[in-house]
């Protein structure tokens, strides 16, 4: 029991210090273009969009019913989707790798500024991951 409550009281100290800001690139063009460039540069890698979580419609439509009335993005999308080639190759390195898959995309519009991220992962096996992502954006941002 004593175990249990050190592993639980290690985990409650280190959440906080485990968040990471996200890998963001500006992109010189339109929310619209923007989204258009990821959702074809996913496809173009034979990879298939799960879910678009439309997070901006969400946050605008629901700020009032909150109280709040702050505009976080104009807009801001996730696309949702996974690889078996880079999920095989994370999971066989630590299956508990699995806690990261689905993978996304983020496009966002805020205060006028276009931009195309996605989580930094640990570092290590989820490499792979970022070296996915990042392909795929830079692939969006040359249009």
């Amino acid at each position: 029991m004593k175990r249990l409550l050190a592993a639980a009281a290690a985990l409650t100290l280190a959440g906080p210090a485990l968040a990471q800001d996200p890998i963001v690139h500006d992109y010189d063009g339109s929310f619209e273009d923007a989204s258009f460039a990821v959702e074809t540069a996913i496809v173009n890698r034979g990879l298939v969009i799960d879910y678009v979580s439309h997070v901006g419609d969400m946050l605008n439509r629901t700020g009032e019913d909150v109280g709040s009335d702050v505009t976080l993005f104009e807009a801001a999308d996730i696309y949702i989707f996974c690889s078996a080639v880079v999920s095989r190759e994370v999971m066989e390195a630590d299956p508990m790798n699995l806690q990261h898959c689905p993978y996304g995309i983020f496009v966002a519009e805020r205060d006028g500024q276009v931009m195309i991220g996605h989580r930094d992962y640990p570092d290590g096996a989820m490499d792979a991951v970022e070296d996915l992502l990042e392909g795929i954006i830079e692939e969006a941002m040359a249009g």
